[in-house]
């Protein structure tokens, strides 16, 4: 039996989608409150490019997604997973399966460079995603600044086509309770690596690319 589909994993990743429905109400709300100044809109690409680092559930939500697509489909993405990859661990040589970035020097990952105009594995020609309702926390959230509604910054990222200072970041629309959000993340993270891995903590992030490639029947006999 598919790991990934024994009833409590399916149920984590239930709840975990849920949550990025809610990121997903804040970031409409914020295109309908501000519509000339946000530019984010259907086939626009410019965020889907280079590396992004994602947790084990995002990995987990993101094959389940691209096991939904038509075969050929799925074959053309894991080809550009694994040129991805192949090139990844050139680079760094102690990256290999299951590519866990954690056990990397946070350095050579957590600054990765700018003007690393690599596609999304995950793109399609006319700039859509794939997995659009399967794509990770991180997708959902780039491209405006994440304000909690006290007012702690979490992130000041905002995309080039949103920052021509039309946008007030005062503005306590653009809000949201992001520290809640993020706690309850952590809250499905932590005993779903128990599940599996065996660990007690968060501690398992990768890049799109190489979440695609993850044997979790590997984690789970480790």
């Amino acid at each position: 039996m598919d790991l990934l589909f024994t009833v409590a994993l399916q149920e984590s990743l239930q709840r975990y989608q849920e949550l990025l429905e809610e990121v997903d109400v804040w970031f409409s709300r914020c295109q309908q409150k501000h519509p000339t100044a946000i530019r984010c809109a259907h086939g626009c690409s410019g965020c889907c490019r280079g590396l992004f680092d994602i947790s084990l559930l995002d990995a987990a939500l993101l094959q389940q997604g691209v096991r939904q697509l038509p075969a050929q489909e799925q074959a053309t993405i894991l080809a550009r997973c694994r040129q991805r990859a192949a090139a990844l661990e050139q680079l760094w040589p102690d990256f290999a399966p299951p590519y866990q970035l954690n056990l990397l020097d946070e350095a050579l990952w957590q600054e990765m460079p700018e003007d690393d105009l690599t596609p999304c594995p995950l793109l399609r020609k006319d700039g859509c995603c794939t997995v659009y309702p399967f794509r990770p926390m991180t997708c959902r959230l780039h491209g405006l600044p994440n304000i909690d509604s006290d007012g702690t910054l979490f992130s000041d990222n905002i995309c080039s086509l949103n920052r021509d200072g039309s946008l007030p970041l005062d503005d306590p629309s653009l809000r949201h309770p992001f520290n809640d959000l993020f706690s309850r993340e952590f809250a499905l993270l932590r005993p779903f690596n128990k599940t599996v891995r065996g660990a007690n903590d968060c501690e398992f992030d990768t890049f799109i690319p190489t979440a695609l490639l993850i044997d979790f029947r590997d984690l789970f006999q480790s």
